[in-house]
């Protein structure tokens, strides 16, 4: 996984207000906490930014105020629900060597075996526990063939060299769910209350 270089600067400013005026430099509020430190509470560059976040679980290099360097994971991402743009990011602290749990996204390809049948997402992505500077981008998962009433568990994917599980193997991700007639609930229904009119 490449890492993602941003300059962020230490902030002094808080509340609403502060974070409007940064949204309005086209900048981003956002916390680095992690390892026991204080919080550290940054501005960051909104576009930059954004485009790092268009890769789950990105390791972002973190220039502070051109003095000190950093390695951090996003943890938790807040966006306008209308606009879409950044409001506030959580970053994760993390060292070369270090193990951290993330969810990493499922991505099925293959064709189910014919007759309409649909896949289910159970889980969109996986919780496992990876290198911090080693986090896969995502993880494939043939559903080729696959029948109605199959299922994919988590102790089936095959997960990259020193990468595992932070969940059940047990738990179902993906399952294949049969075919169903849309019309024929409506029209029994439809039939019933005639039946009970008569």
């Amino acid at each position: 996984m490449s890492e993602v270089k941003i300059a962020a600067e230490t902030r002094t400013e808080f509340g609403k207000g502060a974070a409007r005026r940064i949204r309005r430099d086209n900048k981003v509020p956002g916390v680095l906490y992690g390892h026991g430190s204080e919080p550290l509470h940054l501005t960051l560059p909104g576009h930059a930014l954004l485009l790092a976040l268009r890769t789950p679980n990105v390791l972002i290099s973190l220039d502070i105020d051109g003095k000190t360097n950093e390695l951090a994971i996003p943890k938790a991402v807040q966006r306008d629900a209308v606009k879409g743009f950044l409001e506030h990011v959580d970053l994760l602290l993390v060292k070369r060597g270090e193990k951290v749990t993330v969810e990493i996204p499922v991505v099925a390809e293959g064709e189910l075996a014919p007759g309409g049948n649909l896949l289910e997402h159970v889980l969109n992505a996986l919780p496992v526990e990876a290198e911090a500077t080693h986090i896969p981008e995502s993880l494939t998962v043939s559903v080729e063939g696959l029948e109605a009433g199959a299922s994919i568990h988590a102790k089936d994917i095959k997960l990259p060299a020193g990468v595992s599980l932070a969940v059940d193997g047990d738990a179902v991700v993906l399952q294949v769910l049969a075919a169903q007639a849309e019309e024929a609930p409506a029209a029994e229904a439809a039939e019933g209350d005639e039946a009970a009119e008569a």
